[in-house]
């Protein structure tokens, strides 16, 4: 992630050893050279998913604050661009989303592919409905709408009356409740 190979980054770690040991003039430089690096990684990431650049710079900001916050825990025997990569792209896929970033696949002909087992409807969801059936019944709605339908939190939320927060939320508590049940009853 260094600008220019090992030397850059070897001069990353340098510095970083230097603001540990208290340079802050070493640490304003690293942390700039840093922000110009994430800067043009985050740029390329929202240019591959074409949602554009608006988030690039909170992107830089976040983690530049992540590394103030756990530069303590970098191991100053080891590269430090690694480190500042990790915290960068987790940084980036969290901005993306949040935007909505989604990948997507073409999946014509995807049955022709992978043949169900024979006797097996891939169609038949008696399984699903019948996990689904033992949530409660807004857990249900919700359930069915999001992973079943299709439709959108926001969608959900409108027609439910409810928060999109209080929609994910409840998701999440029917998704577990779900995979909790699955294992109950898978041998």
């Amino acid at each position: 992630m260094g600008e220019s190979g090992s030397q850059s980054e070897e001069d990353w770690a340098v510095q970083m050893r230097a603001a540990l040991a208290g340079d802050e003039a070493a640490y304003r430089r690293l942390l700039d050279e840093i922000g110009r690096s994430v800067r043009a990684m985050a740029r390329g990431a929202f240019a591959r998913s074409r949602l554009g650049g608006a988030d690039v710079e909170d992107v830089v900001q976040e983690t530049l604050l992540a590394i103030h916050l756990k530069r303590d825990t970098w191991d100053g025997s080891m590269k430090l661009a690694p480190w500042v990569g990790a915290i960068a792209r987790h940084k980036v896929v969290d901005a993306l989303r949040r935007r909505g970033a989604r990948q997507f696949a073409p999946i014509d002909d995807f049955e022709a592919l992978i043949p169900a087992p024979e006797g097996d409807d891939p169609h038949d969801l008696s399984d699903a409905d019948r996990l689904i059936g033992q949530l409660p019944p807004r857990q249900q709605d919700i359930v069915r709408s999001i992973s079943l339908k299709g439709q959108s939190i926001a969608d959900t939320a409108k027609r439910l009356s409810m928060s999109e927060g209080a929609v994910r939320v409840a998701l999440h508590r029917a998704l577990k409740a779900l995979a909790e049940a699955w294992r109950r009853t898978s041998p």
